[in-house]
């Protein structure tokens, strides 16, 4: 409701005709109690946006793909790697657009940081993101489930924005995953890592932040450095604020998911995905006390 609904009724090229969910629906639309329901009742349908938790994801996705429609995926685009590799795949063989949306990407100062990064020699890179947990998913117990990411959630837009901007690719060294005693997911996490060419990154990502939250990447540069904050919508170079253009993220991507559909092909970027599994899998897990939202 907040950002899909605006963006679509903004966006010229789609229409938004009716919703499927157990909690919620658009006001004056047909509200479905599932997706199969929506698909049977509205043939006319050419596109499925799914914005449910990712432990769902797969099998809506399937579900819409296998029904001939094209399909937004919110991030994280799935649960796993393999089984958003197995849609790309399905995607393919039904001749239909599969979009795997990183939507902090599309932040105001992300392509001007990117712009401002090509051509400079990259020294090292520093993400710092950390929220509130109880003020951004009050009540929201997938988040601590197996897939549900944890701390991960929110940091793996700091890392579509990372592996949008820099120019190489990025390996994990190492990570240390807090994790509550009462959780499957972890609360807090720190990763090391490099791009190719060696230059170092560090982040630390955080679900227990009160007060003022941070969303912030520093890059070192040849040539000074360069600050990305509030998510990636405001630029710094050499501590002096950049002039960026208006915030629009969501209407980007649905732009950006009508000209994929019109080019018939589809856009499934797994590199921020990796990055949180890899950590995982070379993570050292740190238990922690238990956690109660």
């Amino acid at each position: 409701r907040d950002q899909h609904v605006p963006a679509i009724a903004h966006t010229a090229g789609v229409e938004l005709i009716a919703t499927a969910s157990r909690h919620g629906q658009a006001e004056g639309l047909p509200a479905y109690p599932d997706l199969a329901a929506m698909l049977a009742a509205e043939p006319q349908l050419d596109a499925v946006a799914l914005c449910q938790p990712p432990q769902a994801r797969f099998a809506a996705a399937q579900e819409a793909l296998l029904a001939g429609k094209h399909v937004f995926l919110e991030k994280p685009p799935g649960a796993t790697v393999s089984e958003v590799q197995a849609l790309l795949g399905l995607a393919g063989r039904q001749g239909v657009t599969l979009f795997a949306s990183w939507h902090s990407r599309y932040a105001a100062a992300v392509a001007p940081a990117r712009a401002w990064l090509a051509g400079r020699t990259l020294r090292g890179v520093r993400i710092v993101w950390k929220e509130d947990v109880r003020h951004w998913h009050p009540g929201q117990t997938w988040i601590w489930e197996p897939g549900g990411f944890g701390v991960f959630d929110p940091g793996i837009n700091a890392l579509s924005i990372l592996t949008g901007i820099v120019p190489e690719p990025v390996r994990v060294l190492s990570a240390d995953l807090e994790t509550p005693e009462n959780c499957h997911a972890p609360i807090a996490a720190r990763l090391a890592m490099a791009t190719s060419g060696g230059a170092p990154i560090s982040a630390e990502f955080d679900f227990r932040q009160t007060g003022p939250q941070s969303w912030d990447i520093h890059v070192d540069t040849d040539d000074g450095q360069m600050i990305l904050r509030d998510g990636g919508n405001r630029l710094l170079i050499g501590g002096m604020e950049q002039a960026c253009p208006a915030e629009a993220e969501y209407a980007a991507l649905y732009a950006d998911f009508i000209g994929l559909i019109g080019e018939g092909r589809s856009e499934v970027d797994l590199t921020p995905l990796q990055i949180v599994a890899d950590a995982f899998l070379c993570g050292r897990n740190c238990p922690k006390e238990a956690f109660h939202d």
